[in-house]
């Protein structure tokens, strides 16, 4: 029973501690932008840590680019078998 005349006590400063954490972060601004954060990691911001070299063999080769397709001449069939009409 004697113990609760010193957690009370502990009890209520942690309780002032967290409430005053609470309005300093809402006073700082920590809570103005919850969207940023997710979205960051989506925008590409190391352009300049890609060294110029890297830049070049890159739009050289068209990495990760599908093949363009050849257009068929008009005397051939297409690909199902059935004439065009």
């Amino acid at each position: 029973m004697e113990i609760l005349y010193l957690l009370i006590p502990i009890s209520l400063g942690l309780l002032g501690i967290a409430i005053a954490v609470f309005f300093w972060a809402v006073r700082s601004g920590q809570m103005d932008d919850l969207e940023r954060p997710g979205h960051s990691i989506l925008y590409d911001d190391d352009e300049d840590m890609i060294p110029d070299d890297a830049k070049q063999e890159e739009i050289g080769s068209e990495a990760g680019r599908a093949p363009a397709q050849q257009p068929r001449p008009k005397n051939s069939a297409p690909p199902s078998g059935k004439p065009e009409q």
